[in-house]
């Protein structure tokens, strides 16, 4: 006679083995180095449009960027909103970063200083456009983790760091 326990040995042990196979073969598409890479693209992306958008040539904002820092964006802190100090400033300022972090993302180079950028730009979006909060958040967590982990393999960051260890 099979006692409970042997047959529920019978069953959980051909279950658990799946598990622990399956688990690794989530573990081996989902690998570091691509994990690092996507995250990096990901945030790169939504911040590297719109800084597009905000330029007329080299060095020269369109009108609309500083038409929004002007007329729509206002800080949304405690008994605001307010206007943004010097548009024109923050304007020049927002479109170098969305143009410049992003690049630095996706070569992997600065990468963490990259991010840091985006998480600071991120902060005061949030702070402009309050009611955005799921997508920033998810900018931010994405910032954060590519700030503690790095850029991972597939970086300039990564090459530097392989030639001085030499």
């Amino acid at each position: 006679m099979i006692s409970d326990r042997q047959e529920a040995g019978g069953v959980v042990h051909p279950l658990v083995n799946f598990i622990g196979k399956a688990s690794r073969a989530i573990q081996s598409l989902a690998h570091p180095t691509l994990t690092q890479f996507v995250l990096r693209l990901a945030l790169a992306v939504p911040f590297w449009k719109s800084g597009m958008l905000k330029w007329h040539g080299l060095f020269q904002l369109n009108d609309t960027a500083i038409d929004l820092f002007t007329e729509e964006f206002k800080l949304h802190l405690p008994g605001g909103p307010y206007p943004f100090p010097h548009p024109e400033l923050f304007a020049f300022v927002s479109g170098c970063g969305e143009v410049m972090f992003p690049v630095l993302l996706v070569l992997g180079l600065g990468t963490r200083f990259a991010a840091l950028g985006l998480l600071l730009m991120t902060i005061v979006i949030e702070l402009t456009v309050p009611d955005g909060w799921p997508i920033h958040l998810t900018w931010a967590a994405m910032a954060l983790a590519i700030a503690a982990w790095g850029p991972g393999r597939v970086s300039i960051d990564a090459l530097c760091e392989r030639l001085v260890r030499r």
